[in-house]
C-alpha cells in the first residue's frame, strides 16, 4: 500500500477505495500533511515568518485526523480484539500534541530557532504516517466489515477533517423514508431496559445516578412554569425539597428576584432570548447561575433549565494539570 502514497496525487487512490471511504480520506489527509512538511523544508525565518505561521496553523489541523482515529477507528478495532492502537498509537498522538504546542509557542514568540520544534513535529508526523500506511490502515481494512465503514460518516463529520471542503459521504446517501429508523451500529450491550437518547442508551437508575453525582444544581421548569424536576446531590449550592415539585416557579424565588425570573421566562417563550447568566457571592462561594431555554425540534418552547454551580475552585485554577496527584 505504501508505494503509491509517495505520489502526492489522490487519483492514485481511484479504484482502490471508493470516494469518501474513511481510509481513503485518511490517506488524502496524509497527502496534505506531506505537502505541508515539504513546504516547511524550504522555509526560513524571519524571511518566511507569515508563511510559516499560516502553514503551521494548517498543519495543526492534524488534531482532527488524530481525534477521528481515537474516537472512530480505534473503537472498531477494539471490537475485533486489536487494542494496541488505542494503547500505543494514541500515546504517540499525545507526544506529537506536545511537540505541536512547543512549536506553536516558538512561532508565536518569533523565536529565531522556531524551525527546530517545527522539524520535530514534521519528523514525528512522517513516522506516524508510515505506521498508519504500513500497518494500521491495511489491517483495519482486513478487520472491519463494509457495514462497519458505512457507520463512520456522521461521527467523522462531527469531529471534522483537515480539508477546507468536506469529503464525499460514504456511502453515497440514499433516500430514507422519515418513518424508517436510522441505522446504528451493533452495540455490545442489551437495550431492552434502557431509554434511547440522542446518542446512547441509559437505564433510569443510570440517569438518576448521573444527576445525583454531577456537581451542578439542575432544576427543570416545564412550559407551564411548574417545577417538574431537580437533582438531589449531596453538595447542592441551593437547598431543594420534594415540596417544590409541581409548584409554580414564581413561588420558588424570593420577592426581590421573582420579577427577573418572570422576565426570563417571558423572553424565552417569545423566542427573543435563549440564555440568561448570573454570578454571585454566596456563603463564601462564587456561584455561577445560568438559565437555558428548552425547545423541541420545531423550536417550540418546552421549559427552562436552571443550572447553578460553585465555581470557586475552578476560578482559581492556573496553568496545566496533566497528572494524577493521588496518594496510592
Amino acid at each position: 500500500m505504501s508505494e503509491f502514497l509517495n505520489n502526492d496525487k489522490t487519483s492514485t487512490l481511484d479504484g482502490q477505495y471508493p470516494d469518501g471511504h474513511p481510509i481513503r480520506v485518511y490517506l488524502e489527509e496524509n497527502f496534505l500533511i506531506r505537502d505541508y512538511i515539504a513546504q516547511f523544508s524550504v522555509m526560513n525565518p524571519p524571511d518566511h515568518y507569515e508563511l510559516i505561521q499560516d502553514l503551521f496553523l494548517k498543519l495543526s489541523k492534524v488534531e482532527k485526523h488524530f481525534t477521528r482515529k481515537e474516537n472512530q477507528l480505534f473503537p472498531y478495532l477494539e471490537k475485533y480484539g486489536w487494542t494496541s492502537p488505542s494503547q500505543n498509537m494514541w500515546a504517540f498522538h499525545n507526544d506529537i500534541r506536545v511537540l505541536i504546542k512547543e512549536a506553536r509557542i516558538a512561532i508565536e514568540s518569533k523565536d529565531e530557532h522556531m524551525m527546530v520544534p517545527i522539524t520535530a513535529v514534521c519528523d514525528s508526523l512522517h513516522h506516524i504516517l508510515q505506521v498508519e500506511e504500513g500497518r494500521l490502515f491495511p489491517r483495519a481494512m482486513e478487520m472491519l466489515s463494509e457495514d462497519d465503514w458505512k457507520e463512520f460518516y456522521e461521527g467523522d463529520k462531527e469531529i471534522g477533517w483537515m480539508f477546507e471542503v468536506d469529503p464525499s459521504q460514504y456511502p453515497a446517501p440514499e433516500y430514507i423514508h422519515p418513518g424508517e429508523d436510522k441505522q446504528r451500529k451493533k452495540l455490545p450491550f442489551g437495550i431492552d431496559d434502557k431509554t434511547h437518547y440522542d446518542e446512547g442508551y441509559l437505564t433510569p437508575e443510570q440517569v438518576n445516578s448521573i444527576f445525583k453525582y454531577i456537581p451542578v444544581d439542575i432544576t427543570y421548569v416545564d412550559e407551564n412554569d411548574r417545577v417538574v424536576f431537580y437533582n438531589r446531590g449531596d453538595d447542592r449550592v441551593f437547598p431543594r425539597s420534594a415540596g417544590i415539585i409541581g409548584r409554580e416557579v414564581k413561588f420558588c424565588h424570593p420577592p426581590k428576584s421573582v420579577g427577573q425570573v418572570l422576565m426570563i421566562l417571558e423572553e424565552f417563550k417569545k423566542g427573543t432570548q435563549n440564555v440568561a447568566e448570573f454570578w454571585i457571592q454566596f456563603k463564601g462561594k462564587f456561584v455561577h447561575i445560568r438559565y437555558f431555554a428548552v425547545r423541541d425540534e420545531n423550536e417550540v418552547y418546552k421549559g427552562v433549565i436552571e443550572m447553578s454551580q460553585d465555581v470557586t475552585d475552578i476560578r482559581a485554577l492556573e496553568g496545566d494539570k496533566r497528572l494524577l496527584d493521588w496518594d496510592v
